[in-house]
């Protein structure tokens, strides 16, 4: 079983790369994501891989991270979810962003892949709740926040100061993780009006 590819970068597709392991080269299909993150070509370059077979068809899929890997065999496992919209999923939403969408149920965020519709959504948002794998890039803390603010259980004051800040242009993953960051520290009990300046100084800094 191939776990990673180590290798000069030997040419970029649409949707993969062949990467040239001493002088074979091995076809990785990838996240968009991934791809613009790739070295050019010539230069040495890295990508996880995860393998699946079919009767008819071997291929390999690579990922720069081992979240983001984890994150493609998690929403693999997701009725309707086969390779290509998970590596769509994976273009459109980092490991952590995909975590706060799925924390937060937020059917906007995770409908801005392609070939994920309104039901996809709503089903991918139910069956992981709560399913965010090991290493996904994002700390236990913020996790919790913004479970409770999925699940409408937040203090009133935190849910309006992540409202305020969304409002602002921030999006709701890095609202949530900057006053989950501010909570830790500062404890709980924040009137709104203070949350909202210091999580604009957390998110500026």
């Amino acid at each position: 079983m191939i776990g990673k590819l180590k290798g000069l970068i030997d040419s970029f597709g649409d949707d993969h790369v062949l990467i040239d392991c001493g002088g074979v080269c091995y076809e990785a299909y990838c996240s968009s994501r991934t791809l613009q993150a790739l070295p050019c070509v010539g230069e040495a370059g890295v990508v996880f891989i995860e393998t699946i077979v079919r009767e008819d068809m071997i291929r390999l899929y690579g990922f720069a991270t081992e979240s983001e890997k984890a994150w493609f065999n998690l929403l693999s496992t997701v009725q309707g979810v086969g390779a290509r919209v998970a590596l769509s999923i994976l273009s459109v939403l980092s490991p952590s962003e995909l975590s706060s969408a799925i924390a937060l149920q937020d059917k906007a965020m995770i409908g801005r892949a392609n070939g994920v519709g309104p039901k996809l959504a709503v089903r991918l948002l139910t069956e992981l709740k709560g399913k965010v794998p090991t290493g996904a890039g994002i700390d236990a803390g913020t996790l919790g926040l913004q479970a409770a603010l999925g699940d409408g259980v937040a203090p009133g004051a935190i849910s309006d100061a992540v409202s305020a800040l969304t409002n602002l242009g921030y999006s709701s993953a890095q609202a949530s993780a900057a006053l989950a960051r501010i909570v830790a520290r500062e404890g709980e009990g924040i009137p709104t009006e203070k949350l909202i300046r210091l999580g604009l100084r957390e998110l500026s800094s």
